[in-house]
């Protein structure tokens, strides 16, 4: 199967272009005298269910793959080992090797890490991946979601994003620096305190729709504000100590349902402002950010239209990435948090209808 990159024709078109977002973004940090590298990780839920299955149940009482909480579940990898092989072989053959595939936590959830390359290229291998991986499923007779939470009885589904910058003159991680705590250079750390400053601003193009909201909540796993920590899994940014090839920070706010593209521009670009404005970050967090309390400016949106709305006033996005595209991409998640609001859920129904 042959694949034919389109361009925008129409620079206006082109200014609000996910794709062409990134590459502008990148361009940025090459004129700053970085290269950008880049690996995400997904996680998603699989099921025995087919398009009309699941349309037939109307999304409920839905079967899923195999049954239990087996994370890193030998057995479950192993009984189920062929669709493993399919998978890992249809990502070497499209070139988006994976580096990990495993069970999660939850009944039938995967997750797959796909390898580092050049934020282009990472952000393209991850629109593929989604899309292919949900193919292969189906082929199989199953479904695979990259929902951010599809059941309020297990946590969400994330989209972490790996990153880090390369000097463009020596080749050598910019991030990196033998001398300093934790390995981590000046640039590293402007870089963290960009993104913990552009977080809150910038969030709608994290969590990007409704559904992205139901797992920022307490108790699922998932930071509620924009925090970092050293090798800390519970805040929103993770420092990841390592070698010169390996020191990098982990974003992870994102959700599985994030657009790739529109998410790394976010990450890149925050921790790009933060270098140029030689940001300083708040001090580390040590611990479980999960059971602390944080300053107001640290606190996340909690709603697609308050993210929204962050990112319509923010200067630091329009400075970024264009006037044509905030006021878009906005209009865009006010739109579908207008058309939400429209619906009556099962929820609603079932505390409202007799009670009331």
């Amino acid at each position: 199967m042959l694949f034919f990159l389109a361009e925008c024709a129409d620079e206006t078109a082109a200014w609000i272009c996910p794709r062409r977002l990134l590459s502008r973004v990148i361009e940025r940090g090459e004129r700053l005298g970085f290269d950008a590298s880049a690996a995400l990780e997904y996680e998603f839920f699989m099921f025995n269910e087919t398009p009309d299955s699941v349309r037939k149940k109307h999304y409920r009482g839905l079967q899923t793959w195999t049954p239990g909480h087996f994370g890193y579940s030998v057995l479950r990898s192993t009984v189920n080992h062929g669709f493993y092989h399919e998978l890992l072989a249809m990502c070497e053959a499209m070139d988006m090797a994976l580096e990990g595939l495993h069970t999660e936590t939850g009944p039938g959830v995967l997750e797959a890490a796909l390898a580092y390359d050049a934020a282009q290229a990472a952000a393209d291998k991850a629109t593929l991946f989604k899309t292919f991986t949900k193919a292969l499923a189906q082929q199989h007779g199953l479904m695979a979601t990259f929902m951010a939470k599809w059941s309020h009885d297990y946590p969400g589904q994330s989209g972490h994003i790996h990153l880090s910058l390369r000097d463009r003159e020596t080749g050598k991680s910019a991030f990196y620096d033998a001398t300093q705590k934790c390995n981590m250079g000046k640039t590293q750390w402007h870089f963290i305190a960009g993104l913990q400053r552009y977080l809150p601003e910038f969030m709608a193009m994290y969590a990007q729709t409704v559904n992205s909201y139901t797992r920022l909540v307490p108790g699922y796993w998932a930071p509620l504000d924009a925090t970092w920590g050293i090798e800390n899994r519970t805040t929103a940014l993770r420092l990841i100590p390592g070698s010169e090839q390996s020191q990098r920070v982990e974003v992870r706010i994102g959700s599985a349902d994030a657009n790739p593209y529109i998410a790394l521009a976010a990450a890149l670009g925050s921790g790009l402002l933060g270098i140029e404005q030689a940001l300083e970050p708040t001090p580390v967090v040590e611990g479980n950010a999960y059971t602390q309390c944080f300053p107001h400016e640290l606190h996340l949106p909690k709603t697609l239209w308050d993210a929204s709305q962050r990112l319509k006033q923010s200067q630091a996005a329009r400075t970024l990435f264009g006037d044509s595209f905030v006021e878009h991409f906005s209009a865009t998640r006010e739109w579908e948090e207008r058309e939400f609001r429209r619906h009556v859920t099962d929820w609603e129904l079932q505390r409202y209808f007799e009670i009331i």
